[in-house]
């Protein structure tokens, strides 16, 4: 099993297989679908056994495979996201090809965050493509709060013109509860309006989130189900809950 990865998931359809198994084989098999998951590497002269392992196990490394692709993306995204956040330039050059990202991140840690870098990371912070925000260090608290109160407005309008994209109805945000808006601030503060756009199309090919009427700010805000909606793509969140502690 892959570091750090605490699960592993077995579908309802090798109930059959189980079903055809005495149940002191099938005993056996998940202890040896333990022992194989954990690295253990067991072995067993037992042909039953064997055959009916061997499903299992093709499924097991597929899923492996799609876990660390999964863990890959999400790598690169964050490493592309940390460069576009404080180099933008650095980051720039390595969109255009001009650098490799290992080069890219030679060169920004080669240097301190500037100025200029800081006041570029906070516009590819923005929630809208149009909106441009400059912040620098000597920013005072009402200034901050300011301007978060301006991009909270132009979320709402982001949202709910997003709404009318995907369901041809205008939203009717028209303000966010406290919760929501703390989870707003902690969330742009991480996330750029790609990853936005991304979890918030994921959420509307959910059809749990689809059916249960539960794609609204409340809902989407929630960080928790802004990252799975990112990382786990049409999956709903009932559905991943208990894929990876």
């Amino acid at each position: 099993m892959a570091k750090d990865k605490k699960g592993f998931i077995l579908y309802a359809d090798q109930k059959e297989l189980f079903d055809q198994l005495p149940n002191e084989k099938a005993g056996e098999l998940i202890k040896f679908i333990f022992a194989y998951v954990n690295d253990e590497n067991p072995e067993t002269t037992d042909l039953l056994l064997n055959l009916a392992f061997t499903p299992i196990k093709q499924q097991l490394k597929r899923d492996l495979v799609k876990y660390e692709n999964k863990l890959d993306k999400k790598s690169i995204a964050g490493r592309e996201g940390n460069l576009k956040r404080w180099y933008l330039d650095v980051y720039e050059d390595y969109k255009k090809g001009k650098t490799t990202l290992e080069e890219a991140e030679v060169i920004a840690k080669g240097r301190k965050v500037s100025h200029t870098d800081k006041v570029q990371s906070h516009r590819v912070a923005k929630i809208t493509d149009n909106v441009n925000v400059n912040v620098n260090d000597n920013d005072t608290v009402k200034d901050k709060d300011i301007l978060f109160k301006e991009r909270k407005e132009k979320f709402i309008l982001w949202f709910n013109q997003q709404r009318k994209l995907k369901t041809g109805k205008l939203g009717k945000v028209k303000m966010l509860s406290k919760t929501d808006t703390n989870n707003l601030k902690q969330l742009l503060k991480d996330y750029t309006i790609e990853e936005f756009q991304i979890a918030f199309n994921n959420m509307h090919l959910s059809p749990w989130a689809v059916e249960n009427k539960q794609c609204n700010t409340s809902h989407f805000l929630r960080v928790d189900n802004f990252n799975r909606y990112l990382n786990e793509g049409d999956k709903t969140i009932k559905e991943t809950d208990n894929l990876y502690d």
